[in-house]
């Protein structure tokens, strides 16, 4: 690797690196390097108003390519709200006379349909952290989605639980290719004023999605057969040909053809990103010569882009951290909210309104969303989601407690505290997340970093798609509200992770955050640490330069 020399001075560090390495391999020359530089000082320079006017192209394609999210989010969650549906229960469950439907679901047969996603997420994701590398994001999901609409089939016309287990595993499998593809693309086009929003709403798609699917739950309540449930499966079918077109015409991600060696297309594909009266051909060129130095710099790191990279030197670190984030989705509890339609329902609230309290639990994905835009702007990736955890934490333990009471007032109480905690973890943890897997990562390997950690979120899942039935269910453990201290506590756990692991990566370039984590720089001092990746000053602050210049 390229010698790094680490700078202390005034209280914090300057990490500078020496390109010579990268000049020795020749595929770069000084006038690249000076080139890259260029590029890396102007995106830090240029404001948020700045990054808008450039790169409007980039915002449409990203979020666009971001609406499979709203079906995934979908397609997902809509299982879930069939454990209080009456017509679902009457089809598939058994006599409960102690629930509000007279009906209910095993809770074996709640966690096998809640873990059948997950675990063919987990095929998917595996696949797609090859595929996408080897042939390309947009050949991959287009793939994936003509498969589902195959797929789709199996849901629609099941006549028992073990088929619908089956079509949820086998949908599950393009369903983890859209999570990953979705982010990495977000995290790719479009400069560092505008990655941390467009990463975020990925987190507001998906609500849009779940949002979607509590409408359409609630809407096929008053229809008294089959298609009561059937309806919300065929509604699926509704999203694959305008997504298919969208892929169709999406650019291709720059930093993929560059990883491929395929320059000329990547300034092409940069241009169809950028608008012209404000980015120049000149810097069209030295984007892209910034990436190469990037990819360059993590080639000097780890050569190869496998799966067992991902678990190797600085990159070992990197994919825990990616792969914690993802897990702590569910390790804060946020999953009580997730089966809020049973969780209201054992609580005593009737079935027309835990449907509808269910809507404004799943609204909370897209209004807090649009919260932590507006506290991305001033806060931090790792203060937003540490600060969303031990927030969540005490909520958890004040549900918890109230467990104990079991009055009316406090029945409703823990309703409109599940709302809350919705609340804050899509204001922080929840979109953050996406924004710090896809900055953490390493450009070479993102595909499949993001793809591991969508694979520690799956099985995270699937251990609380066993354990969470049983405690909500009043046939098994029956612990209801009082369910509050065991995720309060497992928040706290989480909290305690993130002080002490979870970097701060707004702000950074893909360069930068490499030379940090190559000086393994602890996390709570990747802030205040300076960085200068091209060894020319392009990249640091004048006052630095001008300590930097004494020091030498």
């Amino acid at each position: 690797m390229s010698e790094k020399l680490a700078i202390h001075h005034a209280g914090s560090d300057v990490v500078v690196a020496d390109n010579d390495e990268i000049l020795r391999s020749g595929k770069m020359d000084a006038h690249a390097v000076s080139d890259a530089a260029k590029a890396d000082e102007a995106e830090h320079k240029m404001t948020l108003r700045d990054a808008w006017k450039s790169h409007k192209k980039a915002i449409f394609w990203s979020m666009a390519l971001s609406g499979a999210l709203i079906m995934e989010g979908y397609d997902v969650i809509v299982i879930s709200a069939f454990y209080g549906h009456p017509a679902f229960l009457k089809r598939f469950g058994v006599v409960s006379p102690g629930t509000a439907t007279g009906y209910a679901l095993p809770a074996k047969w709640q966690s096998a349909l809640s873990n059948g996603s997950s675990a063919g997420g987990i095929i998917g994701l595996l696949l797609n952290g090859w595929a996408a590398d080897r042939y390309g994001p947009k050949i991959v999901m287009q793939v994936g989605l003509v498969v589902l609409t195959g797929f789709i089939f199996l849901s629609v016309f099941a006549n028992s639980l073990a088929m619908l287990v089956m079509a949820e595993v086998f949908c599950g499998i393009p369903w983890g290719i859209f999570q990953t593809l979705t982010t990495a693309y977000a995290s790719e086009v479009c400069p560092i004023q505008l990655r941390g929003y467009l990463t975020a709403y990925v987190n507001l798609c998906w609500g849009v999605g779940i949002l979607l699917s509590s409408g359409v739950v609630q809407a096929s309540l008053p229809i008294q057969n089959d298609w009561s449930w059937r309806m919300p499966f065929i509604i699926q079918w509704v999203w694959i040909i305008p997504l298919f077109l969208i892929v169709w015409f999406a650019p291709m991600s720059p930093w993929w053809l560059v990883r491929q060696g395929r320059i000329e297309e990547a300034e092409y594909n940069v241009r169809r990103l950028t608008s012209p009266a404000y980015v120049s051909e000149d810097e069209v060129k030295n984007t892209v010569a910034m990436m190469v130095h990037t990819n360059e710099l993590e080639r000097q790191i780890e050569e190869g882009t496998t799966y067992l990279e991902c678990f190797k030197g600085i990159d070992r670190r990197r994919t825990e951290i990616v792969m914690m984030t993802f897990a702590m989705q569910l390790l804060s509890g946020q999953n009580l909210a997730g089966q809020g339609v049973q969780f209201l329902q054992n609580a005593g609230i009737d079935t027309n309104t835990s449907f509808s309290l269910n809507m404004v639990l799943n609204a909370m994905f897209i209004i807090g969303t649009m919260i932590s835009w507006v506290l991305m702007t001033f806060f931090g990736r790792r203060t937003l989601y540490t600060a969303g955890l031990s927030i969540m934490s005490t909520m958890l333990f004040i549900i918890g407690g109230l467990g104990f009471v079991g009055t009316t007032t406090s029945t409703r109480v823990v309703g409109g505290l599940l709302i809350a905690l919705n609340c804050i973890y899509n204001s922080t943890l929840g979109p953050t997340c996406y924004t710090i897997i896809g900055e953490i990562s390493s450009t070479r390997l993102r595909q499949k970093s993001i793809a591991l950690s969508r694979m520690a979120y799956q099985v995270t899942n699937i251990v609380c798609g066993i354990i969470v039935p049983r405690m909500l269910s009043a046939e098994d453990w029956n612990w209801g509200p009082k369910s509050g201290l065991f995720w309060g506590g497992s928040a706290a756990l989480a909290t305690m992770y993130c002080l002490l692991r979870l970097p701060e990566s707004k702000g950074r370039s893909y360069g930068e955050l490499d030379l940090l984590f190559e000086h393994r720089t602890p996390a709570w001092r990747f802030k205040s640490t300076k960085v200068d990746q091209f060894g020319t000053h392009h990249g640091v602050t004048s006052d630095v330069k001008e300590d930097l210049s004494k020091l030498e």
